[in-house]
């Protein structure tokens, strides 16, 4: 009897974890993070798997007038990236044709020319005809009413908080590592 007791008290026991498992398993990650995408190489890429990490999305081309702010971009993952910093570039050709490359092509250009370690997803459509359903979300006034509106030009800002909330944009001309950028990831880096 005394053990049968134990044995249903450890059951018991074990309940409410297998429970809260069970839960946080059907809890989907929030909307700008619900995209699978295919990454340079080829691989899928699903964005959940950044849930809880703060995302700084950044539009990117290989022949641009901001094409050097891979280096502070790669400075800024390898500064953050052991914090929950991840830097995500997004290739596109919208602008300037100035990403004409493969997706070889421009993994070739960013690991020989910046050195490039953060994630990168294959070349996306980030305005007008054929807008990857990532950026719709991103631009859209229904989806993102506080930073929404087309993008401008390559090297675009997006930063996504731990919670997956859009909390920042940053336009083209604004650098990575200037005191805005890097306040407002050390800030989301600071919340748990």
């Amino acid at each position: 009897m005394r053990t049968a007791v134990l044995g249903l008290a450890a059951v018991l026991a074990a309940a409410p974890v297998f429970a809260a498992d069970k839960d946080s398993a059907d809890k989907k990650a929030p909307a700008v993070l619900n995209y699978k995408m295919k990454s340079l190489d080829g691989k899928d890429m699903d964005l959940s798997q950044y849930q809880g990490k703060v995302v700084l999305l950044v539009n990117v081309a290989s022949y641009c007038g901001n094409t050097p702010q891979y280096k502070p971009l790669e400075a800024l993952y390898e500064k953050y990236g052991d914090k929950g910093l991840i830097v995500l570039g997004v290739p596109a050709n919208e602008f300037g044709k100035q990403e004409p490359g493969s997706d070889a092509e421009i993994a070739k250009f960013c690991d020989e020319t910046y050195h490039v370690k953060f994630p990168m997803t294959s070349k996306q459509v980030v305005k007008g005809d054929g807008i990857c359903p990532l950026y719709q979300y991103l631009t859209s006034k229904d989806t993102d009413p506080m930073f929404a509106g087309d993008i401008k030009w390559n090297f675009t800002k997006f930063l996504i908080g731990r919670n997956g909330e859009i909390v920042a944009r940053f336009e083209p001309k604004v650098q990575p590592d200037s005191d805005a950028v890097v306040k407002a990831i050390e800030a989301e880096l600071d919340k748990k």
